[in-house]
């Protein structure tokens, strides 16, 4: 387990997880006794749900629900269109942290879509979220170009994020990049993610790592990549998808009902010692049409059912 990436956010020198990557690659895949007979007890991790399904809804009655569906907190966006806008957030962020904490709440993760610490409306972002106690954030997508060499691109890539680690890290603030499937994705192969975050000294940015994105590109090397990826977790996102046998593409559907190994999942993220966060991600409804926002929040409230018996498992 690293704690500094887990619980406390950035917190900590970056020399802490080189150490953790360095012991890892000696160790191999061995796992201590410790995390073996952890292995067979219940995850515990704190648990919140991604809040895209459930905007039309104020802060307030956003978090009266959340909690009621026995959430930790929200995976809450503050991006375009999101249930904070950008350019309201010295407004209206203060606005929705303290509904959640008057439900016992949290902002666990706040998804957005900064790429860099070159905007200014980015800038302001991250340091009203930091001054309300948030710790992590999701970046936005980047996507590659196909008419340019990826090497060149990955070296910038990494430049921006270590840029924008180094912006975070004296605000205590950890930004997560989430694996995604998809062309021309920067992460979806896994590797190039490594590659970069491995090479990043200054900060602590780390990975939202979605399962189902990962089992979609990895087939059936996704444990490959986990093993990989599993020093740089800041936090681990719950759907599931079945290939749609008219197109190919992947479909998303109910939880626990697709193609996603939860059991296997669930198994390895016990022994690995991972105690951070864990989000929940409700998105076979269309969270646009408010006419379904009473089918929506019963398909999160199922959900949720279904997350707990996994991680009882």
């Amino acid at each position: 387990m690293n704690p500094r990436l887990e619980k406390d956010g950035p917190a900590g020198p970056s020399s802490t997880r080189r150490a953790f990557l360095s012991t890892t690659a000696l160790a191999g895949l061995s796992l201590s006794a410790d995390s073996l007979s952890a292995a067979g007890k219940p995850l515990k991790n704190p648990i919140c749900v991604f809040n895209k399904p459930i905007q039309h809804l104020g802060y307030r009655e956003q978090a009266e629900l959340v909690a009621e569906l026995g959430f930790d907190g929200i995976e809450g966006t503050v991006r375009k269109g999101g249930h904070v806008e950008p350019e309201k957030v010295e407004k209206d962020l203060p606005r929705q942290i303290k509904a959640l904490r008057e439900h016992g709440l949290e902002m666990t993760i706040m998804t957005t879509d900064i790429d860099s610490a070159d905007s200014e409306v980015h800038r302001r972002v991250l340091e009203t979220a930091a001054s309300l106690g948030v710790k992590r954030f999701r970046m936005g997508g980047i996507r590659y170009s196909a008419d340019k060499p990826l090497p060149a691109q990955l070296d910038t890539i990494k430049n921006t994020f270590a840029d924008l680690a180094a912006f975070c890290a004296p605000l205590d603030l950890q930004p997560l990049y989430q694996v995604h499937s998809g062309a021309y994705r920067f992460g979806a192969g896994i590797w190039d993610l490594h590659s970069v975050l491995s090479q990043i000294d200054d900060g602590n940015p780390g990975v939202a790592y979605d399962i189902r994105h990962a089992t979609v590109e990895g087939g059936l090397s996704w444990p490959t990549e986990f093993d990989l990826m599993r020093p740089f977790f800041g936090a681990v996102y719950c759907k599931d998808f079945v290939w749609n046998d008219s197109d190919g593409r992947p479909e998303n559907v109910p939880l626990g009902t697709g193609r996603v190994d939860y059991p296997r999942f669930f198994t390895m993220l016990k022994k690995s010692g991972y105690e951070g966060a864990i989000s929940l991600h409700m998105e076979y409804m269309d969270h646009r049409d408010p006419s379904l926002l009473q089918d929506a929040i019963a398909a999160i409230r199922k959900d949720r059912e279904t997350l707990h018996e996994l991680m009882q498992g």
